[in-house]
């Protein structure tokens, strides 16, 4: 009898062990983990968290390190902590190659690209149409009221409206004196310091009219209350959004290029607005708004 109990529990065990194996995701798939990064900010948590839930659906393992400091995320891939992360090609530009400013887009992806292949071993992948420029919001009640769409409207209409400005706006290259240069003076009728976390709300109750702005912020999705302006002269930098890839990663899983790009083919500014706004607006938890995305529009 206790022979016949120890040969039906063996049996039991086999088929469990059998079950575990069978479910997707569990047990060892054999194609081996990728790390995946991000940076500490909702947008780059979620595409990270997107393209981490595509490897997985391909059958590999990942192991997410998120939520790294932009100033230091650079390091950490060249640094070997983990093989890819999503990146901007201003950023890349600007800050780690410390070249000209371009503002041109295609330009800008193939020099980045070049470099980035030359210099760290990296590669740049297709990439998506979120471009997560700097800018000026406006609301969109003065907007209507003055006929302004563009950086040019704002300059001409300048003297009638408030600005809400972080500090730095006024002094940095990238700001007004900047602006200037290609646009003319902005001589805004007042400007008034704020915290960039309640500019929107500054915005909303009337105390200002404009404010540095990101293209991508999750405010935007009120477009009745807040109007991203056009950069009609091109004055900013292209910051468009593409996963950067270790070359080791690459030529151990070739595979995952086509599987992350046909990720960044989904997403442009106006999802990516969207998707923002779950997450600091609806408060929602990041993972589980990239996991809504993947699975209804990347499955």
């Amino acid at each position: 009898m206790k022979t016949k109990k120890w040969i039906a529990s063996l049996l039991t065990l086999s088929f469990l062990c059998t079950l575990v194996l069978a479910v997707p995701g569990c047990g060892d798939s054999g194609k081996g983990t990728i790390r995946v990064g991000s940076k500490d900010f909702t947008e780059s948590l979620i595409v990270g968290e997107i393209y981490a839930l595509a490897l997985e659906d391909a059958g590999y393992k990942v192991d997410r390190k998120m939520n790294v400091a932009g100033s230091l995320v650079h390091t950490a891939i060249t640094g070997d902590d983990f093989d890819l992360y999503p990146e901007y090609t201003g950023t890349a530009l600007l800050s780690v190659l410390q070249m000209e400013m371009d503002s041109d887009p295609d330009s800008v992806y193939n020099t980045v690209k070049e470099e980035y292949a030359k210099q760290f071993g990296l590669t740049w992948l297709d990439s998506t149409q979120v471009n997560d420029r700097n800018g000026i919001a406006i609301r969109t009640e003065a907007a209507e009221q003055y006929g302004i769409s563009t950086m040019s409207d704002l300059q001409e209409h300048a003297d009638k409206l408030k600005l809400c400005s972080q500090g730095e706006f006024e002094q940095r290259e990238d700001g007004l004196p900047g602006l200037a240069k290609v646009y003319g003076e902005f001589n805004f009728a007042s400007i008034n310091l704020y915290d960039s976390g309640l500019k929107y709300q500054v915005l909303e109750t009337g105390e200002a009219d404009v404010c540095p702005a990101y293209s991508t912020d999750a405010q935007l999705v009120n477009a009745d209350k807040f109007t991203y302006l056009e950069d009609d002269k091109k004055f900013w930098p292209p910051y468009y959004m593409a996963p950067v890839v270790r070359d080791d990663a690459l030529e151990k899983y070739p595979e995952i290029a086509e599987i992350l790009n046909s990720v960044s083919a989904k997403l442009d500014t106006e999802t990516m607005i969207s998707l923002n706004a779950k997450v600091d607006i609806d408060k929602q938890e990041y993972d589980d708004v990239a996991k809504e995305f993947f699975e209804g529009n990347c499955k």
